[in-house]
């Protein structure tokens, strides 16, 4: 295994999560998924782990070297931006009266309230994060460091990685706190009646509802303002993302083996935290 390889994937997944807390990144992904986390209620975890595979669906197909994919996500950020913001309040409404798309139930996918919408969020929240230069930029730069496309597949996979690492643990933390179970999140709001068909509104949904249309509008509202266009304030937070790299790296050439170590450490939790989904009933 090469030098640049062993490397690259402790200081990848260090700098995926550097990159999550960019202002053009967290200010999406981050109120998306906690709307989400009060729409579903139920199996949390398995939730986080649905709307990780959709972030995972976009961004690894730049990691491969998807020019074409990135050149769209720079030459249509505002666009994209305005799409994910309507469908942020598309799934407000949904969450509201508690409505839920239809799809073929998987044994995968069998104990989760809403999977569809929850991967389509995931891949709304991949798509808006890739048009955050720091995190577009960031990717492919690391994933070019390996010499061939499995290598950079795992450079990205870990890149990935350590932007939903943070949720993993919040989902985490919310299960086993069982904080959605407490009375104040279930109590009714108000009944609403439409379409002939009553819909009882909790606080959970409430709270979802005005999250998520909040957010959507205002996103809708910058972009068509012109206030969520890359421009160099986002230098810096390029520039920590690859000094974070670098610096990591210096490190890990000080100690033979700790990438495979990491390495290993990563699956085995990625491995448990996969047995925790599948115990969840």
């Amino acid at each position: 295994m090469n030098t640049i390889f062993q490397l690259s994937l402790l200081a990848s997944f260090i700098a995926g999560m550097v990159a999550l807390f960019a202002p053009c990144c967290i200010s999406f992904l981050l109120p998306a998924y906690f709307a989400n986390v009060f729409k579903e209620k139920k199996r949390v975890v398995l939730m986080t782990f649905i709307y990780s595979l959709g972030i995972f669906t976009v961004m690894l197909p730049v990691v491969l070297g998807a020019r074409a994919l990135t050149q769209v996500f720079f030459n249509l950020h505002d666009q994209t931006y305005i799409v994910g913001g309507v469908f942020l309040v598309f799934v407000g409404f949904s969450a509201l009266l508690g409505l839920k798309f239809p799809m073929p139930q998987f044994s995968f996918t069998k104990n989760a309230d809403d999977p569809i919408s929850t991967y389509m969020l995931g891949i709304i929240s991949g798509i808006t994060s890739a048009c955050c230069a720091p995190v577009l930029i960031g990717v492919i730069a690391l994933s070019t460091l390996s010499p061939t496309m499995v290598q950079s597949l795992l450079v990205g996979f870990f890149y990935v990685l350590g932007m939903v690492t943070p949720l993993y643990l919040a989902s985490l933390f919310i299960d086993q706190r069982n904080l959605l179970e407490r009375p104040v999140f279930k109590r009714e709001f108000r009944e609403v009646t439409l379409l002939g068909k009553t819909h009882l509104i909790t606080v959970s949904n409430l709270i979802s509802f005005v999250t998520f249309t909040g957010m959507g509008a205002l996103i809708i509202f910058l972009a068509l303002s012109g206030k969520l266009a890359m421009n160099s304030s986002e230098e810096g937070v390029i520039q920590m993302v690859q000094t974070v790299a670098v610096s990591v790296t210096s490190v890990a050439q000080q100690i033979p083996g700790l990438d495979v170590v990491f390495g290993v450490i990563a699956f085995w939790s990625l491995y448990r935290f996969l047995k925790y989904i599948n115990r969840q009933k």
